[in-house]
């Protein structure tokens, strides 16, 4: 069966840094698929290279077995891959209800002279994009934010509107960096149910998490970077036992 997401070859040189060398994977459509490694290891360029944030100097990717070859971020999301982002990146200023409506942005189909005539097809569209945002901030469990201003949520609700925000975009894969960054044990066990349902409903999960408890309890398979090259691939105990992650952690020499 062909893979959801097929990465091949994958190489990226920012000056004199090789950031990532001839990485290859492939995610299954319905798997949650984890890439982990220690700090500087790559791991954010290859999120940003799959997305389109950075163009690869070589290599290709495939999703659904379509080469997104240089999309832009935007079309690559029109393609079914959304994200969110180590450091939050939500419209401060804007309310919970907005900002999961500017996501929904993608799949909209009234245009900028729908939009200023104010039509009453643009007016429909409107209506049903603001009620399914509504659903997405039900669905990730702070509907009670709605009209609250982005920059006064907690953080654990940042986090949850960042995730709502990406499933307006209606993704087949979803893309977390380090979704569990700054949650306390009871944010990130209501995260992992989340993430869980998440896939349940049919959205295939790529995430990339420092916290190896909830990693290895919640993926199926783990890809491990280490100086931009994969050192290890696989069921997410296999990997951990591998000699040449121990390495990589640990910071010892592999036999």
């Amino acid at each position: 069966m062909q893979p959801l997401l097929r990465a091949s070859d994958i190489n990226k040189r920012f000056g004199g840094l090789q950031a990532l060398s001839n990485v290859s994977f492939s995610i299954a459509a319905g798997q949650i698929y984890g890439l982990i490694g220690p700090n500087g290891a790559g791991k954010t360029t290859l999120f940003n290279v799959i997305t389109g944030m950075t163009p690869a100097d070589a290599g290709t990717v495939m999703l659904d077995g379509r080469e997104l070859g240089q999309l832009k971020p935007h079309a690559i999301a029109q393609a079914g891959i959304a994200r969110t982002f180590q450091n939050i990146r939500l419209f401060a200023n804007l309310t919970a209800l907005e900002n999961v409506m500017v996501g929904r942005h993608a799949r909209t189909r009234a245009g900028l002279l729908q939009a200023i005539m104010r039509t009453s097809g643009q007016r429909a569209e409107e209506a049903e994009i603001e009620a399914r945002a509504f659903e997405l901030l039900r669905y990730v469990g702070i509907e009670a934010r709605v009209n609250e201003l982005a920059r006064n949520l907690p953080y654990g609700d940042q986090r949850r509107l960042e995730i709502a925000r990406a499933l307006a975009t209606e993704p087949k894969l979803l893309a977390l960096d380090e979704p569990a960054a700054g949650m306390n044990p009871t944010e990130t066990g209501e995260l992992r149910t989340l993430l869980e349902r998440i896939r349940s409903d049919g959205v295939t999960l790529f995430l990339i998490e420092h916290d190896m408890r909830l990693m290895m309890r919640l993926c199926d398979r783990v890809l491990v970077l280490d100086f931009g090259r994969a050192i290890a691939e696989g069921p997410p105990r296999e990997v951990q036992q591998d000699p040449a992650v121990v390495a990589a952690y640990l910071g010892t020499p592999t036999p």
